[in-house]
């Protein structure tokens, strides 16, 4: 299934794009003395929605439509983050899940992006035989702090190339564009979970997803709480496959967030109970409230999971007044 060839360079265009039009967007546009361009959607600067959805974009390689839309208001009245594409397994899992925990001296970020691919060092990768050989590697870090020379460095070592050919797209998870950004990964998360559970990631046609965008979070642990608790209790998924009618029913109650020993609470009071080791929590739970499969050789549709209003309320701290 190697087919991520390219994925570097249509995700450059989107990145470029971005600087291009930096200051409507409210990013910012570096250069590090190494080489390296950086983009910073959050850290220093104010970002915001539309900075997040070409944060997001970059994430999937340019080969998904990433949107701030409407969504069920009985769940959520806000608004919410949709996503579409006809290249599912190469935007998401190719390019948009963060796979790489990227470290370095006072530093540490969650890596997302097609720049994975070239450092080519994900089980998940070697199994779907996904390989690029661009000189040019685009990503996404998911943290509070710029990265300096010595992470661009390394982060161009590890995929292989001069750090010049280093682009980075940074924002933390509790700026806006960071919020949609994660939010935006819907469809990534069903994937994921397709794969996990043996499922013929060739056969997955087309995606779209939309969750809830949550309100701002005042520290860490409930920003990363809401941002999950989006699709964990708010997100709908769909997704065509192209398989046989016994494969989807086999495994499909097994694909949403329900399935989970974890599922049940916010995902913040889950992350405290585990003393916010995040590698402790089921890795079961991450995945949509919701998952409907439509069936491109029967004809067949399936649908798995429901969305939770309550849980989603209780995460956002919704409060009704009359």
């Amino acid at each position: 299934m190697a087919f991520a060839e390219g994925l570097n360079l249509s995700a450059l265009q989107v990145f470029d794009s971005a600087k291009r039009d930096a200051e409507p967007l409210s990013i910012l546009n570096s250069q590090l003395p190494c080489g390296a361009q950086i983009l910073d959607f959050g850290v220093n600067v104010r970002g915001g929605l539309q900075a997040g959805v070409r944060l997001a974009s970059i994430c999937l390689g340019g080969l998904a439509e990433v949107a701030i839309s409407s969504g069920d208001r009985s769940v959520w009245r806000g608004p919410w983050v949709r996503v579409s594409t006809d290249y599912p397994v190469r935007a998401c899992l190719f390019g948009q899940y963060a796979g790489w925990p990227v470290s370095g001296k006072d530093f540490f970020a969650m890596g997302s992006g097609p720049m994975r691919v070239l450092r080519g060092r994900e089980k998940m990768l070697e199994q779907l035989q996904a390989h690029d050989d661009s000189s040019i590697a685009v990503g996404v870090l998911e943290c509070d702090k710029m990265p300096n020379c010595e992470v661009a460095s390394q982060i161009a070592a590890d995929c292989n190339i001069e750090p010049e050919g280093l682009r980075l797209a940074v924002a933390p998870t509790r700026s806006v564009a960071g919020c949609v950004q994660v939010v935006a990964r819907s469809v990534e998360t069903s994937l994921h979970k397709l794969y996990e559970l043996g499922f013929p990631m060739s056969a997955v046609k087309h995606a779209y997803g939309i969750a809830p965008l949550p309100p701002p979070a005042p520290d860490f642990a409930t920003g990363i709480g809401r941002t999950n608790d989006a699709i964990l209790y708010g997100g709908h998924v769909t997704l065509w496959v192209d398989a046989d009618d016994d494969q989807i029913a086999s495994i499909g109650g097994k694909i949403p967030s329900s399935a989970s020993r974890d599922f049940g609470q916010p995902f913040a009071d889950i992350f405290k109970n585990y003393n916010y080791d995040f590698y402790k929590v089921d890795p079961g739970l991450f995945s949509p409230a919701e998952v409907a499969l439509h069936n491109m050789k029967t004809g067949r549709a399936w649908h798995f999971g429901e969305l939770r209003e309550d849980l989603v309320s209780k995460s956002f701290a919704v409060e009704q007044m009359s």
